[in-house]
């Protein structure tokens, strides 16, 4: 059951301002410069660097997808509610997770049949 949720404006700046910050780290990514070593260990360090480099701005370009999303449902009037269900999305989990777009109940679901198909980092991702 769809209810518009009483709270949207002040989660909507809370959005905006983790769009922002994104939008920032994203545009400063000097961890991923190729560096020259010609010492082995150093070179091994400096591709660790980069991997954890290039993982953080996946997973921040996905947050990133998300909080755009929940803006887009701002503006539509359906944020707070499940786009699976139609039902209400609860408080507590909407503050934790601004941008989550399932209940608990949905996202527990589809963290249980993506499991093969995806990475557990994708469930830690939407778990709160």
């Amino acid at each position: 059951m769809k209810t518009a949720f009483p709270e949207t404006r002040r989660f909507k700046e809370v959005l905006e301002r983790k769009q922002a910050e994104l939008t920032h780290v994203l545009r400063n990514r000097e961890g991923m410069a190729i560096q020259k070593s010609a010492d082995q260990m150093d070179e091994i360090q400096y591709a660790q660097e980069r991997e954890l480099a290039t993982r953080t701005v996946d997973r921040e370009s996905a947050v990133l997808r998300e909080v755009h999303a929940a803006l887009q449902r701002v503006h539509y009037g359906s944020f707070g509610t499940c786009t699976d269900c139609q039902w209400e999305i609860g408080p507590k989990r909407l503050a934790a997770v601004p941008w989550a777009r399932r209940c608990i109940n949905c996202q527990e679901a589809a963290d249980r049949v993506g499991q093969g198909r995806r990475g557990a980092s994708d469930a830690v991702f939407n778990a709160a």
